[in-house]
């Protein structure tokens, strides 16, 4: 589908910044006027999807909580199956899980034992790419249960917290950079 209204910067223009939130220091970008948008929405989904064109994609997997808004579209649109990756204690059945260290604090993240099969091939995706602690947590249980990681894909990075250099071994893309 074509956007000829729209490029990257103009859809960097429509994420808000929110200072201090979750806490005092860090400026939260928020997607939500960019989600609102049909046309943004679309572009977002779309691009995410010409990111893997080269990629043969079997799940994609979802990080709590706004990489839960984007991967069920971009699984419909590569006719992927979709696979949430959550933070302890809300999905309903056994999981393996894994604790890691984010820019403000811990966190687990969590997969059901039956997510991943050995040899399917997996994009994950979340809504940003700071320090990519996250993202490599969600790598760490995706090869742990023999999923091959194909990309990893982001609405947002911001380039000065480094976090690509961290998932240096993995195929990394963002759609927009600060």
């Amino acid at each position: 589908m074509s956007h000829p209204s729209l490029d990257n910067e103009q859809l960097k223009s429509l994420i808000r910044d929110v200072p201090d939130f979750p806490k005092p220091g860090i400026v939260f970008k928020d997607i939500t006027p960019l989600l609102q948008r049909p046309d943004s929405f679309a572009f977002t989904i779309d691009s995410l999807a010409q990111a893997l064109s080269d990629k043969k994609i079997d799940l994609v997997l979802g990080i709590e909580s706004r990489g839960f808004i984007l991967s069920p579209a971009l699984s419909y649109k590569l006719g992927a199956g979709f696979v949430p990756i959550r933070k302890k204690g809300k999905l309903p059945w056994r999981t393996h899980e894994v604790a890691y260290s984010l820019e403000y604090g811990e966190a687990t993240l969590e997969m059901h034992v039956d997510s991943i099969h050995p040899g399917v091939r997996v994009a994950i995706v979340d809504d940003l790419l700071a320090t990519g602690g996250t993202a490599e947590a969600a790598a760490s249980l995706v090869e742990g249960m023999g999923g091959v990681i194909e990309k990893m894909l982001f609405l947002v990075e911001l380039t000065f917290l480094k976090g690509r250099d961290r998932l240096s071994k993995y195929d990394v893309f963002s759609l927009i950079q600060y």
